[in-house]
């Protein structure tokens, strides 16, 4: 804290707003779609086929940052999660399977209330909250994931700087999000959006990072990317880890 103008700084000594950084208009339209967030067929699909590409990256960072992690049938057993913008569980749920304990925040309390829900029926035991990541107070957490979310908020840099407060010495950070090229514009914008499988109006192309864009935002918050893979599609496999980014890409992210 700087004691002579109220603001929080990063540990790089930036300044990082306490100032939520959701767009209500965002947060409104993703709660709009609480209810058929669970359904595969329904406007939400786009998520669960996304879904397992980014299970399979996260468990495989998890195994690669904790040595014990990758001969446990719970990896995170022991550990704390919080999934920032969770919507109603697609990841928080898989997280609290491999053995953490998990926070979910969101923005819109129709997506939290869903998440309860969901989390109850499958008799799973998860803090799910409607608040800004911004507005937590000293809590820390081993793991912190922020899945197709930062292209939402309205200050990219004071999101991260609140995500690298949440994050845990020596924990680990995971995050995902379109990248501005023309391909991400076809594919996501223009033929998902029309063809049902993302909703209308949930994507602004021109909010999309670049990943070198926001590897500067995370070095500026005292982060480091230590690794960086794509998520493409072909006919064929469909949504798939892969070198190419041009779509959509997933980063690992220690401190310092």
């Amino acid at each position: 804290m700087n004691a002579s103008t109220g603001t929080v700084e990063t540990r790089s000594g930036t300044p990082a707003p306490r100032s939520g950084t959701i767009d209500p208009k965002e947060a409104a339209h993703f709660g709009r779609l609480a209810a058929e967030w669970w359904d595969p067929r329904g406007e939400s699909a786009m998520l669960h086929k996304l879904n397992p590409v980014r299970l399979a990256y996260i468990r495989a960072a998890i195994d690669r940052h904790w040595a014990e992690a990758g001969a446990a049938r719970k990896p995170l057993a022991g550990r704390s999660a919080i999934d920032v913008g969770c919507g109603a569980g697609l990841l928080a749920e898989p997280l609290a399977r491999l053995g953490a304990r998990v926070t979910g925040l969101d923005a819109a309390a129709e997506n939290v209330a869903a998440a309860q829900a969901h989390a109850e029926a499958v008799g799973l035991t998860i803090d799910y909250r409607n608040v800004d990541v911004e507005k937590l107070e000293g809590e820390t957490f081993d793991l912190v994931t922020s899945m197709e979310v930062i292209e939402h908020v309205t200050d990219p840099a004071a999101f991260i700087a609140a995500l690298e407060r949440a994050l845990a010495p020596g924990g680990l950070m995971l995050l995902s999000t379109p990248n501005r090229t023309p391909m991400s514009r076809l594919m996501l914008v223009e033929a998902a959006e029309r063809l049902g499988q993302v909703p209308r109006g949930t994507h602004d192309w021109h909010k999309f990072l670049t990943p070198e864009e926001l590897t500067a935002l995370l070095k500026d918050a005292g982060l480091t990317v230590t690794d960086t893979r794509g998520i493409a599609w072909d006919p064929l496999k469909g949504l798939h880890l892969s070198d190419n980014l041009a779509l959509n890409y997933l980063m690992t992210v220690v401190r310092g």
